[in-house]
């Protein structure tokens, strides 16, 4: 009943034991509510601290209850006089955070000049996605390499997605083929195509991108570095550019609902294609295993497959019969 004033149970059954019988010691207090004589200590302590409980005149060391109209009357100024405070101090607070705005706001990194914008640290690249998706009218593109995405960053992505689609914007991307093999990312792209988004797979894919409306672009700085940040430009030359790459990639890459290890007409799938490809041209495991997204044991894995299948007993003599069958 009395939880509202900040009273738990058993301190408000003391203070009634007390009102009702206030003859008695800690012990028999104790017995009479069921309690330790700890927790009886501890909830008159408590009542004490709420002047709830004054110090007897007819007992020495003992205590009594202060009246209900009288104590609790107490109380409700008290905690009245401690929100005043805390009103005035959070008036206080927001002056500061006002006046510390506009004193730094000068100061920012992340400032628009001639078309581009360089955006450091992954708060201002998440501050500019999410406006730059607000302003989306019709479309967004975007090349997603790397196989598997962080929670992090699918969570991040899913509310700005999802009002988007909401509002009919229109959204195609591209994952990397490995990203299939990742439950929460193909996860993600399935809940895209559920609500009318548009996904597709490749084996290798050009730097990250995001494209909206065909007007402004977001790429990282040095894709081998994003701790670097991130370009967002509105330069017409550089977005088309772009966009003429996202959808040349989009014309190779495969529905995310079809079978993206089905063999070509000459009886090789686009994945292992590309695996002989950047072997050939000298890369290591863990090199071409970074392009394609996927682990060097997967690499090597996949790499005994077609060996297997070329029947070559070196990777030397499988390159071989794959350039002789056409594959490179």
């Amino acid at each position: 009943m009395l939880e509202v004033l900040g009273l738990d149970a058993e301190e408000e059954s003391v203070y009634r034991e007390m009102l009702a019988a206030p003859t008695g010691g800690i012990r028999e207090l104790a017995e009479r509510l069921g309690m330790t004589e700890s927790r009886v200590r501890d909830a008159l302590d408590r009542l004490v601290d709420l002047d709830l409980l004054a110090p007897s005149r007819d007992s020495a060391g003992g205590l009594r209850a202060v009246s209900p109209d009288a104590g609790l009357e107490m109380m409700i100024r008290r905690q009245e006089a401690e929100l005043a405070h805390r009103q005035e101090e959070l008036a206080r607070r927001k002056v500061a955070v006002a006046r510390a705005v506009a004193q730094y706001a000068t100061l920012r990194p992340n400032t628009e000049s001639e078309q581009a914008e360089r955006l450091v640290g992954l708060d201002a690249i998440q501050d500019r996605l999410e406006a730059l998706t607000r302003d989306l009218a019709e479309e967004c593109l975007s090349i997603i390499p790397g196989g598997a995405q962080s929670q992090r960053s699918l969570d991040a992505s899913r509310p700005l997605d999802e009002e988007a689609m909401a509002r009919g914007v229109h959204l195609r991307a591209v994952y990397q083929d490995s990203a299939r093999n990742d439950g929460p990312t193909l996860a993600y792209a399935q809940w895209t195509t559920d609500r009318g988004g548009q996904v597709r797979t490749s084996p290798v894919l050009p730097p990250r991108m995001l494209i909206f409306d065909r007007r402004i672009a977001l790429v990282p700085i040095d894709p081998e570095n994003s701790r670097l940040g991130a370009l967002c430009t509105s330069s017409p030359g550089i977005v088309a550019s772009l966009v003429s790459l996202f959808e040349q990639t989009w014309e190779s890459a495969v529905p995310l609902g079809a079978d993206h290890r089905r063999q070509g007409e000459d009886g090789i799938s686009g994945s292992d294609r590309e695996l002989l490809r950047l072997l050939a041209s000298g890369l290591t495991d863990e090199g071409a295993g970074k392009r394609l997204g996927i682990s060097v044991r997967t690499v090597r894995r996949q790499m005994a497959a077609l060996m297997e299948r070329l029947e070559a007993t070196s990777r030397f003599e499988a390159g071989l019969k794959a350039a002789q069958r056409g594959w490179l």
